[in-house]
């Protein structure tokens, strides 16, 4: 019972939340045509969890990306999967896409635009977009013309059909001009027509895939054994969001600012692996409990999205060849005991992996939890 989570009730939080992952078990979310919801649904029951599965999207699947929502939707209406709250994309809108299969990876016409943004009616919460994919430096960019709409026509389109754009995939290139567009972006949808509730904007992993000053992560030996001195002249205790642009460098500066005033839900991993966790950790007090939210980018088998991966013995990630990093292996319960371990205490706890989760989506998930079983959490 090592994943399953079992804590006292906060009232009106829910069930946790893993906001973004990628399978559970055997139940891998990539060949989503063949996704068995109904398992999903048992596996998240059995460890406690609400979840937000990720999916990847190829161009030429997106008439079965429908059929799948349909399906869904249909499903979540009859009270048939209560634990799965709601569906994302990671992409295809990318500009840098790291770990993504880059078949993936790919800029939507119009047409196609209008197509997923009709899937917020289906469940559809949310889709990864780079704020710099039209860029010069976009992996992107050679392929762009007239019949690619750009941020000011796509957001207020997403807005109107509830779907969340989540900021992430960053090149390296002007981190400045990069943070200029995550600010210009959050404006465009906060100030958009939304027909959905809870937060207008999200990120993916704050940190990871994007341009920085710090060394965010420690994942190997020889890394690990600088890690102490490396913290102490950082000084996290010192840090302060006006500070950010200097210490990590404007994107994740303009990240966690917009966070801080309320205007994004962040996202950010707790597995020590993707972000250290004393980064992790002073990033949230920085943004705020109630602005924030624990990811997972969890993957429990060794495919994904079409690809094969692999494990090396410095670290618990998933690795696509050539040493880029797809995915983690930590389920939501190993990382709130990560979390607890440098002193996040209940109550914060709680809004990171929950609070923050349910208010961001504006969902509704079971609120009861196994008794008698042990926890991995706690």
């Amino acid at each position: 019972m090592g994943n399953v989570i079992v804590e006292d009730r906060r009232e009106g939080l829910g069930l946790p939340v893993e906001v973004h992952c990628h399978g559970f078990g055997e139940v891998d979310f990539s060949e989503f045509g063949a996704l068995d919801l109904l398992l999903l649904d048992r596996k998240c029951a059995e460890e406690n969890v609400a979840c937000i599965p990720t999916l990847y999207l190829r161009q030429s699947k997106l008439a079965d990306f429908e059929q799948f929502m349909r399906r869904y939707h249909a499903m979540r209406t009859a009270g048939r999967i209560p634990h799965i709250v709601g569906i994302a994309l990671e992409g295809p809108l990318l500009a840098s896409h790291g770990g993504t299969p880059a078949a993936t990876v790919w800029a939507p016409t119009r047409h196609e635009w209008e197509r997923l943004a009709n899937l917020g009616e289906l469940g559809l919460v949310y889709t990864v977009v780079s704020p710099d994919a039209f860029t010069a430096a976009s992996g992107l960019h050679d392929n762009l013309d007239d019949r690619h709409p750009r941020f000011e026509w796509i957001v207020p389109l997403l807005m109107a059909h509830g779907i969340r754009p989540a900021l992430g995939h960053f090149t390296r290139d002007e981190p400045k001009g990069a943070a200029e567009l995550v600010h210009d972006i959050v404006d465009l949808a906060w100030g958009s027509e939304w027909n959905g509730s809870g937060t207008r904007v999200i990120t993916d992993h704050l940190f990871n895939d994007m341009p920085l000053n710090i060394r965010h992560a420690f994942r190997t030996s020889a890394a690990r054994a600088k890690r102490e001195s490396t913290l102490a002249a950082y000084d996290l205790p010192g840090w302060t969001l006006a500070d950010m642009d200097r210490i990590a460098g404007p994107v994740p500066a303009a990240i966690m600012q917009e966070a801080a005033a309320g205007r994004i839900a962040a996202c950010i991993n707790f597995d020590g692996e993707h972000v250290d966790l004393e980064i992790a950790g002073r990033a949230v007090e920085l943004m705020g409990y109630g602005n924030s939210m624990m990811m997972t980018d969890r993957c429990d088998s060794a495919r994904i999205g079409g690809q094969a991966l692999h494990q090396t013995e410095d670290n618990g990630l998933w690795y696509q060849d050539g040493g880029i990093v797809a995915a983690g292996s930590q389920p939501l319960a190993r990382q709130m005991r990560n979390a607890r371990e440098i002193g996040v205490t209940d109550a914060p706890l709680w809004q990171l992996v929950a609070g923050t989760a349910h208010r961001a989506f504006g969902t509704s998930a079971p609120t009861e939890l196994t008794v008698g079983a042990e926890s991995a959490a706690g």
